[in-house]
């Protein structure tokens, strides 16, 4: 049965998954190549994108359903609505939660502490604020079957991810590979010793990286949100399966980050349509423990530099 029109189905699942789980992985990516550190309160990032996006389009969108160009409209909107709260809230985590441990020269266990203590406070701070119940994102366009491929059904929120995914990940190739920052960070990321030493401003870059990574973050919490609503948990499960294909591509690679979200949301959706529904976040999770025992640097390996 897997090799039916249920393969198709799964695969168109699983790219949408995967684009989503890509987004998030980029921010584990980036800081990580930055400080050789895990940002563990990235997952409350991702939620604050969610929350961001949600205000914004009920306060445009309240009852009506929206079509054509101001759909297309109201999509960009929330996209950057979203981006721009989690690059907001990454922004913050920086100053707070990172750079006072940076300049007394801490142990990486501190970061680690710190990072978990923002996460929950963000966690409990968006429950106490928000509430405890998911809420729904106001649709800014009518879902539907646009096409099909094999028998599957694409639909207008999967073209939606797609497109928004593809534009964001060819944007920040791009940022990294041509432009100042970009040549910032990945000096950074190399040797942040050497990078100093030729006039690198070293908080600058890794301040900026937080944002771009918390922009792409927050902009994946509105995608998600507008298919599962948001609620102040949205973030804990998309953020470790993220972090899954942060470690699976090769953390610290930009580009594998990108090809571990996509092979993980295939795998798993593949998992529920062979195996079953319950298998998907074994499969998920299995796969980080066997990247882990097996190859550690992930299938695009990852450059290891001096941390800052």
């Amino acid at each position: 049965m897997c090799f039916t029109q249920n393969f198709s189905n799964a695969i168109v699942l699983g790219l949408a998954d995967g684009f989503i789980y890509a987004l998030i992985a980029l921010g584990y990516t980036l800081v990580y190549g930055v400080l050789q550190l895990i940002n563990f309160a990235h997952s409350e990032v991702f939620m604050s994108g969610g929350f961001a996006g949600y205000f914004i389009l009920n306060a445009i969108i309240g009852t009506r359903q929206p079509h054509g160009a101001a759909s297309f409209g109201l999509v960009v909107l929330g996209i950057l609505g979203g981006a721009a709260g989690g690059g907001l809230i990454a922004f913050i985590l920086e100053r707070v939660a990172y750079r006072p441990l940076r300049k007394r020269n801490a142990p990486k266990l501190a970061f680690l502490i710190s990072a978990i203590g923002a996460s929950y406070f963000l966690y409990n701070l968006a429950g106490k604020e928000f509430g405890r119940d998911s809420v729904s994102i106001p649709s800014p366009f009518t879902n539907g079957t646009v096409f099909s491929v094999f028998g599957a059904q694409v639909q207008t929120y999967y073209l939606v991810i797609a497109i928004a995914a593809l534009v964001m990940l060819v944007l920040l190739d791009r940022l990294v590979a041509v432009t100042r920052l970009g040549k910032g960070i990945r000096a950074v990321a190399q040797d942040a010793e050497t990078a100093s030493l030729m006039g690198v401003n070293i908080d600058r870059i890794i301040s900026q990286t937080f944002v771009i990574g918390g922009l792409l973050g927050g902009a994946a919490g509105f995608l998600f949100g507008l298919s599962s609503g948001v609620v102040y948990t949205m973030g804990f499960t998309p953020a470790l399966k993220a972090f899954t294909a942060a470690v699976l591509g090769g953390i610290g690679n930009i580009r594998g980050a990108v090809l571990g979200g996509l092979l993980l949301g295939i795998a798993e959706n593949l998992s529920v349509t062979c195996i079953g529904f319950q298998w998907r976040d074994v499969m998920a999770f299995g796969i980080l423990v066997v990247v882990l025992l097996v190859r550690p640097t992930g299938i695009l390996g990852e450059r290891l530099g001096r941390s800052a």
